[in-house]
């Protein structure tokens, strides 16, 4: 699972969903699933979000440790 920071990122900037999505380019709803693990970005909408927070994509999005299949890794 997808899992990110840009829920707790929004919160240390004092803006809500929709005025991050405006600034991405995108609904809230899409914000929303980012959040909640339901939506998995483009790489252009992830870089705009890390742009935006000044960050680096891998800081803002993560998979959980165990999703990752380590025979698929060393492939």
């Amino acid at each position: 699972m997808l899992n990110t920071k840009i829920h707790e990122l929004r919160r240390e900037k004092k803006i809500n969903q929709s005025e991050l999505a405006a600034i991405v380019g995108v609904r809230r709803e899409t914000i929303v699933c980012l959040e909640n693990g339901k939506y998995n970005p483009s790489l252009k909408l992830a870089m705009r979000i890390a742009r935006y927070f000044n960050m680096t994509v891998e800081e803002i999005f993560f998979f959980d440790e165990e999703d990752f299949d380590p025979e698929l890794d060393q492939k």
